[in-house]
């Protein structure tokens, strides 16, 4: 018999013990089904926290955390999750995220041009609305156009409304976008918003604008009790102040209509979309490239470009070509 440690205990108990080398059992890549894990749709993310909506109903929110097993799988706003643990919604209680569902859309942003890393923004909506004003912050044509062709580039069908009409016409504008086949909806503090109400029944819209454009008025006018923070525009810079800081998902009273409110943006980089979808977002330009030479990037000085030619001649405004090159030149 080996001798006795100090301890009491014998040397031969420890070395008839199977010591385990790593990890105490070995690592596998099958994961747990979760066969009683429940759906939800994300409403919206809080430093880490995600507040579900439950498919089958039951308490008006239940807050989440992302599960482990899911790794660095993003989660946004729109997306159709299962949750397993406590989905009572109960204030102390928390439910894990365990599933996202596959997405039938997915909107994705960089902060700007110059940015390469692209960030999921919002998942399963079938609409883009931008929120533009006639005045006051003036519009931005150029970030209209860049939300249109994030649209293309995400599958989702873009929307124009036009508000503050009480400060200046939206003819040009609703001109402009009604050619290409896109919605424009004009409208006004105060104003019934059934028009803007009618083009959301039964879609999934996010709503998407410039800082101090009305977009969280219009919100609060088609939610009530939405309770969306409002700002105004800086005197000295002419640019919107942020209200809402992080996108939610509002229910609206009609049967299958959400809204997501988004943050006011200043900026919408189009990192890692190609030109052929920049061009295809644009149908009357893309039409006239048709006669461009094989390879044409489009872009100013481009030699035999058809788009000078049809500058030239009218058939298309020279604004609007400036903005697909300037789109282009920045990817």
């Amino acid at each position: 018999m080996h001798g006795a440690r100090a301890s009491g205990v014998e040397d031969d108990d420890f070395d008839d013990f199977d010591r385990a080398s790593g990890y105490s059992r070995p690592r596998t890549k099958t994961r747990p089904a979760y066969a009683a894990a429940v759906p939800g749709r994300v409403l919206g993310i809080d430093r880490g926290r995600f507040a579900v909506a439950l498919a089958s109903g039951g308490p008006a929110e239940v807050r989440a955390i992302k599960a482990r097993a899911l790794g660095r799988k993003s989660v946004v706003v729109g997306d159709l999750v299962r949750l397993t643990g406590d989905v009572s919604g109960e204030p102390d209680a928390i439910a894990r995220i365990v599933d996202v569902l596959p997405r039938t859309s997915l909107l994705r942003r960089s902060a700007d041009d110059a940015d390469p890393v692209e960030r999921p923004y919002v998942a399963n909506v079938d609409q883009l609305l931008i929120v533009t004003a006639a005045a006051d912050p003036v519009p931005r044509i150029g970030m209209i156009d860049r939300l249109i062709v994030a649209a293309e580039a995400g599958g989702v069908a873009p929307l124009i409304v036009v508000t503050k009409t009480d400060l200046a016409s939206p003819d040009e504008l609703v001109d402009a976008y009604s050619e290409l086949g896109i919605p424009v909806v004009a409208t006004r503090k105060g104003a019934d918003v059934t028009p803007v109400r009618d083009v959301l029944r039964r879609h999934t819209t996010v709503f998407v604008g410039h800082s101090g454009v009305g977009k969280s008025t219009l919100i609060n006018a088609l939610v009530p009790g939405a309770a969306r923070a409002t700002g105004g525009v800086n005197d000295v810079t002419g640019k919107g102040r942020h209200t809402s800081s992080s996108a939610v998902t509002l229910p609206m009273s009609e049967p299958d209509t959400w809204v997501i409110d988004t943050p006011g943006v200043r900026a919408f980089g189009l990192a890692g979309v190609s030109p052929d979808t920049v061009v295809a977002a644009f149908p009357d330009i893309a039409l006239i490239t048709q006669d461009c030479p094989r390879g044409c990037p489009h872009l100013t000085g481009s030699l035999e470009c058809a788009l000078d030619d049809a500058v030239a001649d009218g058939r298309i405004g020279a604004a609007r070509v400036a903005s697909l090159r300037r789109i282009l030149a920045a990817g």
